[in-house]
């Protein structure tokens, strides 16, 4: 039996092992896949940690940004191949017959299974993964990019495309790390004008060198008012995880705003005004993750060039050192388990 390396939750809220594991077996409609490059997504760390309401079993493997290639399809699975270079995302299973799932809405399934959470991730030299659920990554896509844009990407093309953000308004995109980032060029390729608010002056600076039309700093300056002067946001996507961000950024919204929750505080609750709500048109939607054709799309425009991801290289035997560094908030924007 062949064996492989990959990074262990033992127990919730310990250190991750490094685990030397039987390579396993792909079985009906199942595909394994050689794990090229695994992005490091915040929901790997609550779910180490079980932070949230619903927890993992431990042990599992974390990791829903995993980019590699089908080295055997297990009976039944025929859309792809050994040798097709793919991209394992957090949607792992869906049931393909609810009214979510065959109205296009696949990421609500109540029966969904989810990468790196409920079933073994990509944190893992080789991972199992649906066949029906698995995404093919274009040849221009390299694994190192296709990681990151497997969630981050597809998170936030998702929630500016429900935003229904059109060509010449003002988008605020709240937050500019591994998603945000990745949000302001997606509100840009649309038309928008894009206001980007953080509390890092290193982050502000990416977001102008990726296209960014305004930048704010909410820790030296008040992001409502600063919004104002620029004529307030038609939609504000918040990517950060402090409730009172969303307050502000839901404040800076002009009549007919849309406020789009991406980023899950743990504080959890934010505190709206209904007259506000409703005498000046405002709406509130929560968007999470993307489908398979919505991740389709992100790579088809990283294909032409239209957007760039900024990330490092990581090991996955310094996957604890990994978790600390995004914990610390100064990374640049992601960080890439390569293999």
């Amino acid at each position: 039996m062949t064996t492989m390396k990959a990074a262990v939750v033992p127990q919730l809220g310990a250190k991750l092992e490094v685990r030397e594991l039987d390579v396993p077996t792909p079985g009906p409609g199942q595909v394994l896949v050689k794990m090229e490059a695994s992005g490091l997504c915040h929901t790997d760390i609550h779910a180490a940690h079980g932070d949230w309401p619903v927890t993992p079993n431990p042990p599992f493997i974390p990791g829903h940004e995993g980019v590699g290639i089908v080295t055997e399809a297990g009976p039944g699975a025929v859309l792809h191949k050994p040798g097709d270079r793919v991209a394992i995302a957090w949607l792992g299973y869906a049931c393909g017959h609810c009214d979510q799932c065959v109205s296009g809405w696949e990421t609500l399934c109540l029966s969904q299974r989810n990468s790196g959470y409920s079933i073994d991730g990509a944190y893992a030299e080789y991972a199992l993964a649906d066949d029906r659920y698995v995404v093919s990554v274009p040849d221009e896509v390299s694994s190192f990019d296709a990681a990151p844009l497997s969630c981050a990407g597809v998170t936030t093309f998702k929630a500016i495309k429900i935003a229904g953000l059109q060509p010449g308004e003002t988008a605020s995109i709240v937050g500019i790390g591994g998603l945000g980032h990745l949000a302001l060029q997606y509100a840009h390729v649309l038309g928008a004008r894009v206001i980007a608010v953080d509390v890092e002056d290193a982050k502000l600076d990416l977001a102008r060198a990726l296209g960014a039309d305004y930048t704010v700093n909410a820790k030296t300056t008040d992001p409502v008012q600063a919004i104002a002067d620029h004529g307030g946001a038609d939609v504000a996507v918040v990517t950060a995880a402090s409730a009172r961000t969303f307050e502000q950024a839901y404040a800076s919204l002009r009549r007919g705003g849309r406020l789009v929750c991406v980023g899950l505080p743990a504080d959890d609750k934010i505190t709206i005004s209904v007259f506000d709500t409703v005498l000046n048109g405002k709406s509130v939607i929560g968007s999470i993750v993307g489908t398979r054709k919505d991740l389709s799309d992100v790579f088809a425009l990283h294909a032409a060039g239209r957007t760039r991801v900024i990330a490092e290289p990581r090991q996955l035997q310094d996957v604890n050192a990994c978790f600390d560094e995004v914990l610390s908030g100064h990374i640049p924007a992601r960080l890439v388990f390569t293999f």
